[in-house]
């Protein structure tokens, strides 16, 4: 079994797997010839699914594995994988592969930094040892302190260059074909609303004041959520018509914020598997119907109603920068389907997708 690449995007990949951190603390990565491919499934709140084309991050990439179809799986721990990544924002180069170590399975950064003085290197900087799944390296790996440093002088016209390279080595696990066959992507019905978000961070910024409002009435009166363990829930809705209105309705409260101008993006015939046909009675050409795009008819929306907290780290992803489409099924599902790298249509895309919890009334 191996696996060795070149990053060519690492600052790609770090906001990719800091977005996927906020979401959950393990990640099953999933190896083979045409992907790479990131889901994290936590006890409770948001699933992602990320379907990552090769050359998105890595340049060189070699894969070999005795499993079906040349795939490897693996069980990564996303906080070290996150830290390895962010002291190779300064590298000249950087590479990743599979080893082992005392029988430990490892994923091992390799980073190369070039210096102007016998200081440490960047890539250093903040690092803190230890690269286990816990503290004391719970899930049966003891975490080894691995941080292995080898310098090369440079003499040029600019004085002395100094050329590091430290070595970072990640726990992870190995699993077995058999243990993951099982997992599949959440299968949902047609959306009855698509709609492309605005820009996530200003989503987020709205998102999180309106779930900080919410708790900060909670001490004082009986808001219209059910514990405080649970959390404010924040209302989300869309229309065919460009619209997207967020809001809070509680017992003592009640706001909102309003976007239209938005775009419905048009479905493909091709991804239908009736054609012309299916796209005529889909739930969301039904939904053109209803409405209007100033977003003042009570008509036409389709709603959900999510965790404030969990939905707040959801937008999380907006710091990978790409378009966001955001598919409604009305008080059953929210799905967002975050292009990455700006490269939105054609092979080789990348797709991270955000199946969110939605919240039921109590």
């Amino acid at each position: 079994m191996r696996f060795r690449a070149s990053i060519q995007n690492i600052h790609t990949f770090t906001k990719f797997t800091a977005s996927l951190s906020t979401l959950g603390h393990i990640a099953w990565v999933r190896l083979d010839e045409k992907d790479v491919r990131f889901t994290v499934i936590p006890e409770q709140g948001t699933q992602v699914w990320s379907v990552l084309s090769i050359d998105t991050i890595f340049e060189t990439y070699t894969i070999q594995s005795a499993a079906p179809n040349n795939t490897i799986n693996l069980e990564v721990p996303l906080a070290p994988l996150q830290r390895a990544l962010k002291s190779a924002q300064n590298a000249i180069a950087a590479n990743i592969r599979l080893t082992k170590k005392d029988s430990i399975p490892l994923l091992s950064l390799t980073i190369t930094t070039m210096t102007m003085n016998s200081s440490a290197p960047s890539g250093s900087a903040g690092f803190n040892g230890r690269n286990g799944f816990g503290e004391n390296g719970e899930d049966g790996y003891d975490a080894p302190d691995e941080f292995r440093e080898e310098s090369v002088e440079l003499f040029g016209a600019r004085g002395q260059d100094r050329e590091t390279t430290v070595t970072q080595d990640i726990p992870i696990r190995v699993l077995a074909p058999a243990s993951v066959e099982g997992l599949h992507e959440p299968r949902c019905r047609e959306p009855d609303v698509h709609i492309t978000l605005p820009n996530l961070m200003q989503l987020k910024s709205i998102s999180d004041r309106f779930t900080k409002l919410a708790l900060s009435t909670e001490s004082s009166t009986r808001t219209g959520f059910t514990s405080s363990a649970s959390g404010p829930k924040l209302e989300l809705s869309g229309n065919m018509h460009g619209c997207l209105r967020l809001s809070l309705n509680t017992d003592s409260l009640r706001i909102s914020s309003l976007w239209t101008g938005l775009e419905n993006p048009e479905l493909d015939p091709e991804q239908n598997s009736e054609g012309e046909a299916g796209l005529a009675s889909h739930p969301s050409t039904r939904m053109k119907e209803l409405g209007d795009s100033t977003g003042q008819s009570e008509e036409g929306w389709a709603t959900v109603r999510v965790e404030g907290r969990d939905w707040g780290r959801v937008l999380s992803v907006g710091r990978l920068g790409g378009r966001v489409i955001a598919c409604f099924c009305h008080e059953h599902a929210l799905i967002l389907y975050v292009f990455i790298g700006g490269n939105e249509t054609g092979v080789g895309e990348s797709v991270l997708t955000c199946i969110v919890r939605v919240r039921k009334d109590e």
